[in-house]
């Protein structure tokens, strides 16, 4: 699961986008929704938690999620506490959720290795904001 979380303004106009495949690389289904207003950090684990609700839905039991908010793995693996009020719900559902699997990794990938997830996230937000985008990017 690549996924990736986009706010403009931070906070701003906000969307996900998660982009589920199996081990060889082969997609099976992609999530791009508008999420209202939110920071960045919640676009983002708002993300996460989409991605291992699709997971459990699809009956996945070995996942990995592919982020580029380093911050986020580092709060998902206990690296880092989660400080903000408003992030530590979505951190303990995200924490529930990723309990349903036998093996669940998160990982922090480079902005370049999660590119579809971060286009899926544009163009959530275009939609909603009413922008068009060039034909290769829809």
């Amino acid at each position: 699961m690549n996924t990736d979380g986009a706010s403009r303004g931070n906070p701003g106009h906000a969307s996900i986008g998660v982009v589920a495949s199996t081990s060889d690389g082969r997609v099976v289904e992609r999530i791009n929704r508008y999420i209202g207003r939110a920071t960045n950090n919640f676009a983002e684990y708002s993300a996460i938690i989409a991605a291992l609700e699709l997971a459990v839905k699809l009956s996945a039991k070995r996942i990995e999620i592919r982020t580029d908010s380093e911050l986020v793995v580092r709060q998902m693996t206990g690296r880092y506490r989660v400080k903000s009020p408003n992030l530590k719900a979505l951190w303990e559902k995200a924490i529930r959720l990723s309990m349903s699997f036998e093996k669940c990794v998160f990982k922090h990938v480079p902005r370049a290795e999660n590119t579809e997830a971060d286009r899926l996230a544009n163009v959530a937000l275009d939609s909603a904001l009413g922008k068009k985008r060039s034909p290769r990017t829809v």
